[in-house]
């Protein structure tokens, strides 16, 4: 891999880069799919996805990973499970460094994600697709006419506080502190919300239910007495924002406040020759077809791109 110099390289096995893989395969490109520390991207901890077209009756999330994977791979896509370290823009080609080896490619496609914040409870890990979900759109459905709860204080949290009430006959939030992060207008619209009840100054200490293998309450610890308390329900939401995994490429493409990539014209980054789709630029929608939209347009762009320059 180090001495051949690719056409392009795909960072991230997600729903983005699957696509991107997918149509860069069929434009004869070879693409090569670096799969990272988190092969599969947030598919590969999801359980039923019923809201991608095409499955009717839905589609556990690993499996519809698995299918894209061998779509691309029956068009000639090449996988590696090696994680980037560094990369240097600055030249080219560019040079990818994976520790043990180098890969020079002329394009890059940037579809490495953003790896939802957890609280990091083994229980809670325990726990993920199991009633513990960091995704209302995605998993809400689940919860008609059930208890459950959302951990976090900002914009996010209250976000899928507010979706929940759907579903949900009643939406605890909880956070550890006694102020909220969220702006006036999303803590007003929660505080207006009949369905949605306030714990503050509470901290999950345990997900309960793992034995039996579904979400049945929380155990809650108050921050300030350090009185424990038992909160029976069925599920528990994470708001608490994603982690773009972009980290690696600042100073050399633009980056937002919270480390997303800046994109123009939806998927070109600052630097031609480099693309950008999928969670690591979209912190609106976070959505697998969203995600899969991208993928295409990004490797729709390097095609015209690589044409335009020779290749």
């Amino acid at each position: 891999m180090s001495e051949t110099v690719r056409d392009t390289v795909i960072l991230g096995s997600g729903c983005a880069g699957l696509t991107a893989a997918i149509y860069s395969a069929r434009a004869n490109l070879k693409p090569l799919v670096l799969e990272g520390h988190e092969p599969g991207g947030q598919l590969s901890i999801t359980t039923l996805v019923e809201n991608f077209p095409g499955w009717p009756e839905g589609i556990q999330g690993p499996q519809l990973i698995e299918n894209m994977k061998l779509q691309a791979a029956r068009f000639g896509t090449d996988f590696a499970m090696n994680h980037l370290v560094s990369v240097d823009l600055s030249k080219r080609p560019f040079a990818l460094n994976l520790g043990a080896s180098t890969i020079h490619t002329r394009t890059l496609i940037i579809a490495s994600g953003a790896s939802a914040r957890w609280l990091g409870l083994p229980s809670e890990q325990a726990l993920i697709g199991h009633g513990v979900s960091s995704c209302a759109t995605c998993d809400g459905f689940f919860f008609m006419d059930k208890e459950i709860a959302v951990v976090g204080g900002g914009d996010s949290a209250m976000e899928e506080a507010l979706f929940l009430t759907r579903f949900a006959s009643k939406v605890t939030l909880i956070h550890r502190r006694e102020s909220f992060r969220a702006s006036k207008i999303m803590l007003e619209r929660a505080i207006g919300h009949d369905k949605i009840k306030f714990l503050t100054n509470t901290a999950v200490e345990e997900v309960l239910g793992v034995e039996q293998k579904e979400v049945t309450g929380l155990r809650l610890r108050n921050v300030a007495t350090s009185e424990q308390s038992i909160l029976p329900l069925s599920g528990m939401f994470l708001g608490i924002g994603h982690e773009p995994n972009a980290k690696m490429f600042a100073g050399q493409i633009d980056l937002d406040e919270d480390g997303y990539v800046r994109t123009h014209d939806n998927v070109f980054t600052r630097v031609p020759g480099v693309f950008s789709c999928g969670d690591v630029q979209d912190r609106r929608y976070r959505q697998a077809i969203t995600a899969a939209g991208s993928g295409c347009m990004a490797a729709l762009e390097v095609e015209k791109y690589l044409e335009e320059h020779g290749r």
